[in-house]
């Protein structure tokens, strides 16, 4: 099965997909062996392995070569951000065909202008309706797999109002798109709210200290969500381990590897051992 319909039948299962933020080999790859059913490429995330604020800064190219290694890590699904499509609805089209080569099941296009910021800051400004939607049409129309995935991203709510979003929301949903993804809602009324008022299926992004309000993943699905990423959950953690651990050896003026949990061989073989071992049948 491709990675496509098989997040096809994750999307139709009576569930909500959990798809942990990655953004390298290592992080996909650690999600899959906890048993996510699918990954999440932050741009954040993206952004910031690559030395850049989530200000728009990442190419087309720079993003899609990410995914590709994520992709080609993993044997689960991949989500990934694909900002505004970059540029306008031609830009679009070779932004879809960029993904779908690269092994992605499903990208998320949003309604901000160029250069874009990350949801959960301010300042940021939108398109208008109609170009947004033309973009989302571009998409749809773009795919060569059927079964890839167009999420439509609004980022409405921080910029004009609640009923704005919804109303992009079920715009871009007529016009091709599979999911919505209504951002950065403010208040446990308004996250109820978008299931109920967008038809069709919903992404709900929870980002750790964000100005949605905190949920469990169960919540969120018993409010009608289909999807939920969590684009912070592993950076959020890496920042603080690699804080304690410089930190300890900063005061001890002593390496942390007698502290490890595990060794090269151990790490080796739990990265790489599917792989390593693959190659030794194939070549002994």
């Amino acid at each position: 099965m491709t990675s496509t319909k098989e997040f096809r039948r994750l999307l139709a299962q009576n569930d909500i997909i959990r798809a942990p933020g990655v953004y390298d080999g290592i992080t996909s790859r650690l999600v899959e062996q906890a048993g996510f059913p699918a990954v999440y490429m932050t741009g954040a995330g993206t952004s910031m392995s690559l030395g850049y604020p989530d200000f728009g800064l990442v190419t087309q190219t720079e993003m899609v070569a990410n995914a590709a290694v994520i992709a080609r890590t993993v044997g689960i699904p991949v989500i990934s951000d694909a900002d505004t499509g970059y540029g306008n609805e031609l830009n679009v089209t070779r932004t879809v065909n960029e993904y779908e080569r690269a092994g992605v099941a499903a990208i998320h296009i949003e309604d901000q202008v160029m250069p874009k910021r990350c949801g959960h800051l301010d300042g940021k400004e939108i398109v208008p309706l109609d170009e947004y939607v033309a973009k989302i049409r571009a998409a749809a129309a773009a795919r060569k797999d059927p079964d890839f995935v167009i999420i439509a991203r609004t980022d409405a709510r921080a910029v004009t109002s609640f009923e704005d979003a919804i109303e992009r929301a079920n715009a871009a949903l007529s016009n091709g798109a599979d999911v919505a993804f209504v951002e950065a809602v403010r208040t446990m009324e308004e996250m109820s709210e978008v299931p109920k008022l967008v038809k069709g299926p919903c992404l709900l992004n929870i980002v750790s200290g964000g100005l949605t309000p905190d949920v469990t993943l169960g919540e969120a699905r018993d409010l009608g969500y289909k999807i939920a990423i969590m684009p912070s959950l592993l950076t959020s953690a890496i920042f603080d381990t690699c804080d304690s651990v410089l930190a300890r050896v900063k005061e001890s003026d002593a390496p942390a590897a007698s502290t490890a949990s595990s060794g090269p061989g151990q790490r080796f073989n739990r990265f790489h051992g599917e792989y390593w071992n693959g190659l030794r049948t194939k070549f002994h």
